[in-house]
Order: structure tokens, then sequence, then C-alpha cells
């Protein structure tokens, strides 16, 4: 089996190399095909066509997207719709175009209205409002979906969707401007701690609700629901019309997020909640039934899921973290 792997250098993309290299380790017939953004642009429609007519694996996973948080979607709304439009149209219509058998891309929660009910359900998709902070991000993946369900519609593929809830882990980016929140704190404390610094500000009132999820756990779900999971990948699985929710089930206020940070960052001082800043939506929780009833659920608890990113983070150099 001949698996292009679209994003390998990222965080997910990463983890679920890994979890395709031990299968093939333990003797499972598999040819990975990677690219570095460097040897081939996703948002050259050209190159992506001339690379897949080439190639012609039989599978397809889609991690590659330009990603960030609040602070990034604020500031790059342009760049964050053009992107992620480019590379989801290049890859999804040239992987068709080229026969690729079964492709599995990678969207986010964010895709759900700002007031949907909690949890989300994956039925409440286009029925309400976006969260303005991260909405080009959002149309993008949006789109990604339903270039998927179309796809299937109209030419019998089986291209499939997955949604992410929040995810850290391994591999996770701690720049101080552009990173999502969990590594956006464990980098402020972990600075804080080491200047000995008496308190740490943090964005918003410290109130939002947050899910979140290892990185390890969502490459497994990743391929769980592709069909190349060792417990499913024997069995065929019927071609799925819609997107799928990936996520823990469970979440936890930003403040107890950041007391859990700070403990493990062994930062002693005082914690300031910035209410002049966004908040973002007030709660963001999946609806994971359909995936459990699947059979496939999370497994690494959050707070061994934060000492572990934490030993990563630790283990880096100052160049690779971007230090102050």
């Amino acid at each position: 089996m001949k698996i292009y792997l679209a994003g390998h250098r990222g965080m997910v993309g990463g983890a679920i190399l890994r979890r395709l290299e031990a299968q093939r380790a333990a003797g499972r017939q598999i040819e990975l095909v990677t690219r570095s953004s460097a040897e081939l642009d996703l948002t050259d429609q050209a190159a992506v066509r001339d690379f897949l007519a080439a190639e012609r694996p039989d599978q397809v996973i889609l991690t590659a997207a330009k990603v960030g948080g609040i602070h990034a979607n604020d500031s790059y709304p342009a760049a964050f719709i053009y992107e992620n439009l480019m590379i989801e149209c290049n890859v999804i219509h040239q992987a068709f175009a080229a026969g690729v058998r079964k492709l599995l891309q990678l969207g986010s929660s964010c895709i759900y209205p700002r007031a949907a009910p909690q949890p989300m359900r994956e039925d409440a998709l286009l029925t309400g409002v976006l969260e303005p902070t991260n909405e080009p991000y959002a149309i993008a993946k949006i789109a990604g979906i339903k270039l998927c369900e179309s796809y299937n519609r109209q030419y019998g593929t089986d291209f499939r969707s997955v949604m992410p809830t929040n995810l850290y882990g391994p591999g996770d980016n701690f720049h101080p401007e552009n990173s999502h929140v969990l590594p956006a704190l464990m980098r402020r404390f972990h600075r804080a701690a080491q200047r000995g610094d008496a308190e740490v500000v943090v964005w918003g009132t410290g109130r939002p609700m947050r899910e979140f999820l290892h990185v390890d756990d969502m490459a497994e779900a990743a391929l769980f629901v592709l069909g190349l999971d060792p417990e499913t990948y024997a069995r065929e699985t019927r071609p799925m019309l819609s997107h799928i929710n990936v996520g823990s089930g469970t979440d936890v206020s930003i403040r107890n997020l950041a007391e859990r940070i700070a403990e493990v960052t062994g930062f002693a001082g005082r914690i300031i909640f910035d209410s002049s800043k966004p908040d973002g939506a007030m709660r963001k929780l999946m609806d994971v039934s359909r995936l459990q009833r699947l059979g496939w659920q999370a497994r690494i608890p959050l707070d061994r899921g934060i000492r572990e990113t934490y030993d990563w983070f630790l283990a880096q150099d100052e160049a690779t973290l971007r230090a102050e």
C-alpha cells in the first residue's frame, strides 16, 4: 500500500508518521511518500498535479495546513483562508484525478457555530454564525469537508474528514505569538518560572471551557477512521458521507488549564487574567459519541499529556523554541 502523507513535519503529521513507521517495522507492507514544503508547495496547483500524477498513491492523508491561535488568526486572516483553501482544493482534486482510492483530511472544531449547542454534534455544521476571531480559517475547513462530500457524491470516491478538538503534544508550536493556548501558556509559565517572575498574565477571563486531545491519540483516531489502524485495517469500512468529530469528550476551563501548567512548570507566582483581551467562544466541546460507537476513544489523560509535552519542550534547544 502506497500512502502519501502531506504535512509530515507538522505536529499531527509527525505523530501519524511515527505510527505508520511502527506498523511498517512490525511487518506491514506500507510504502510512505512524503515531501517537505520546500520540496512541494501544496498551494501550487501544477506542482501538486504533477506530483500526484507521478506518484499515484493508493491513499492520501492530508494534515498540511496553516494553523495558529486567536492572535495569529486575527492578525493574518487572508493568509489563513487563502493558503488552507488552496491546499485543500489542490490535494483533494488532484488526488481524485490521480485515481487515489481513499483520502483523509483534517479539519478543526472551529467549523461549528459560535452558539452551537454543547457538546457539538456533527449535524451542527452550518446551522449558525461562526466565531469571528477565526472565521476565515473555519470557512476554509468547512470547504474541505464539502469538497470531500461532493467528490464522494459525484464520483463515488472514499474521501473522509475528521474534525479534531484542540490538539497538543510533542512537535507543537511554542512561538510566543502564533501558538495555540496550551503551548502558549506552557512557554509563558516556563519562562516566568526561569526568571522568577511574580505573576503571569493570561488573555481573557479564564472562564472559557476547552477540550484538549493529545496528538498521539489524534494519530491513532485518524488511522482508525481511515481503516489503517491495526484493529480496523483488516476489515472493509464503508465510505463516510460526512465528517466525524475526534476529541476526548471532556473539557476544562482556561483558568484550570493555566493552573495545571503552572504546577508542571514550577511557576509559583500569581496568575492574572486580562479581561480586556478576547475570550473567543465560551465553550467548545465535541460530541464524540459517533466515533465511540465505531469503537474508538481517547486514552491519554490531560495531566499525563501536559507532563509529556513539557518534557518534550524541555528537550528542545533554544533555537527551536525561538527563545526571547
